[in-house]
């Protein structure tokens, strides 16, 4: 079996890591990937993927990225229960960071 994904997209919001009573830190992030097509109206569509990151990764995404940033994330899907809805988010394995976003600097 495989359980593999390829993402490509911009951090949405702010980042913020937790330390859990464990000892383990996770960065939960939202990913917004455009998709590659246009829809009937001749508009990109862009979907949000939920993806979370674990230790290592948690902490250098913290250190080296901010909202707007581009990210490459390799990693795997995993499902969860909440209030009886399924729940889709990616597990990052591995993050390529590719862009910062240029930030408007007024002289």
């Amino acid at each position: 079996m495989l359980n593999q994904i390829i993402l490509v997209g911009r951090i949405v919001q702010d980042l913020e890591i937790k330390e859990l009573e464990n000892g383990n830190k996770v960065c939960n992030i939202t990913l917004a990937v455009t998709r590659s097509y246009k829809n009937v109206d001749g508009i990109y569509e862009t979907d949000f993927i939920p993806c979370i990151l674990w230790n290592g990764i948690a902490n250098n995404i913290i250190e080296y990225c901010k909202q707007g940033d581009l990210l490459g994330i390799k990693g795997r899907l995993q499902t969860r229960q909440d209030d009886n809805k399924n729940i889709i988010e990616v597990i990052a394995e591995k993050v390529t960071f590719l862009s910062s976003k240029k930030e408007n600097k007024e002289d």
